[in-house]
Formats: structure tokens, sequence, C-alpha cells
């Protein structure tokens, strides 16, 4: 019986020893399993951050590239920027000098250009240069200087036949000639303004001056016909008014 005790004893003391046996094995395989997938994952961890770190410093490069990209676009953009300011300001210059010209240029052919005048109330188109040569003979006639302003109405008017100018030109003549006492061409010239265009603002002006030369030419028969003929045809004219009083004067 005793025997028996003692064998199931060891029999138990055997299968507690397998069992110590078994787990140890059971802890050392699991023990060694989670050392493998702790290295496992510390790898994969050492590759992740690897892979991130390279991946970091790569998207470094790219934001650094990128930058530097920004910056030179940013200077070109600079540069480009003023370049059109250049640009802008030359074709500002180019504008503003071309306009300069071609005033300079409209300004030098409007000298030579015909252009409307307006003399003893008639109006016409005149070229500068005919325009400037009557108003230089009538500036010579107003300074007194009666023979030099006869030959400037006389070259005047062979020089413009078709003038604007002629009607003023011959009653200013005529003018030139009374003061020199040349009669007879002052009276030839007064009867060709009125005969020319009797309506002109100085048809009454000639015929009184026209009457004037006849009493220096002591011809008061030809002067009282033509104070006559001033009253009545421009009765309003002032003219006129002189020439009632030299008519009741003249003998």
């Amino acid at each position: 019986m005793f025997r028996y005790a003692a064998v199931a004893a060891v029999c138990m003391v055997a299968l507690q020893a397998n069992a110590g046996l078994f787990e140890d094995d059971e802890a050392r395989r699991a023990i060694l399993d989670l050392r493998q997938k702790v290295d496992a994952s510390q790898l994969k961890m050492g590759d992740d951050v690897r892979k991130s770190t390279e991946d970091n410093a790569q998207l470094r490069r790219s934001v650094l590239d990128l930058s530097n990209q920004i910056e030179a676009l940013r200077n070109e953009l600079a540069n480009l920027r003023g370049q059109n300011e250049n640009l802008t300001r030359s074709v500002t210059e180019m504008q503003r000098t071309q306009k300069d010209l071609t005033q300079g240029v409209d300004e030098r052919l409007r000298k030579f250009e015909p252009g409307k005048v307006s003399v003893d109330g008639k109006e016409f188109v005149a070229d500068p240069a005919e325009k400037q040569e009557f108003e230089s003979a009538l500036a010579t006639l107003r300074k007194g200087d009666f023979a030099a302003a006869q030959t400037s109405f006389v070259t005047f008017l062979k020089r413009y036949p078709q003038t604007g100018y002629r009607t003023s030109a011959l009653f200013w003549l005529g003018n030139a000639q009374y003061a020199l006492r040349n009669y007879r061409d002052a009276v030839t010239n007064f009867r060709s303004l009125v005969a020319a265009e009797p309506d002109h603002l100085r048809a009454p002006e000639a015929l009184l001056s026209l009457a004037n030369c006849q009493v220096e030419l002591k011809d008061p028969k030809s002067a009282r016909k033509t104070l006559e003929d001033l009253v009545k045809a421009y009765p309003q004219a002032e003219a006129a008014s002189v020439a009632k009083e030299r008519l009741a004067k003249l003998k």
C-alpha cells in the first residue's frame, strides 16, 4: 500500500516536473515570439522613421526649391516691372516728343497755309505772306511814310492782283497818293474801288476822298457831282453828313 502511495507520489512529482518544463518552454517560446515581434516592430519602426526622415528631407528640399523658385519669380517680376516702367516712360517721352514735333510742324505749316482774315468788314482767305505784306504797307502808311507806303501798296497789288485785300489796298493807296498830292492817281484808285465794290465799307469814304482830289484838281463841278452821288447812294453813312457840309460850302 505504501509502495503504491510512493509510486503515485513519484508520478505526481514527475508530472509536476514535466508540467513545469512544459510551462517553461511555452514561456520561452512566447518570450522569443514577443522578442521577434518587438525586433520586427523596432525594425519596421526604424524603417518608418528612416523613410519619414528621408521624406521630410525630400519635403524640405522641395520646399526650399519652391522657395527659391518663388524668390526667382519675384526677382523676375520686379525686373519686368522695372522694364515696364522704363518702357512706359520711354513711350510717354516718345509721345511727348512726337506731339511737340507735330505741333512744331503744324505751326510751321500754318505759316505757309492760307487762312481766313477779316478786313473792313470783308472776310476772305489769304496767304500768310500776303497778309503780312498788306499789314506791313498799312503800318508804313500809319507811320506817315507816304512815299514808302505808296510803293508798298503798288507792289502789293501787282504781286497779288486777285487778292481779297484789293479794295482796301486801293483805298489806302489813294490816301497815300492824296497825301503826296498825287491827285490824279488817287482819283483813279478811288474810282476803281467804288466801281469794283460799291457795297464795300470804304466806298463812301472813297467817294468823299475822290471829291477832295477833284477840288484839289480845280474841278469843283466834278467834286459836286461826286458828293451828290455820295449822299444819294449812302445817305446813312458818316461820310454823307460830311458831304452835305462840303456841298453847302462848295461853289
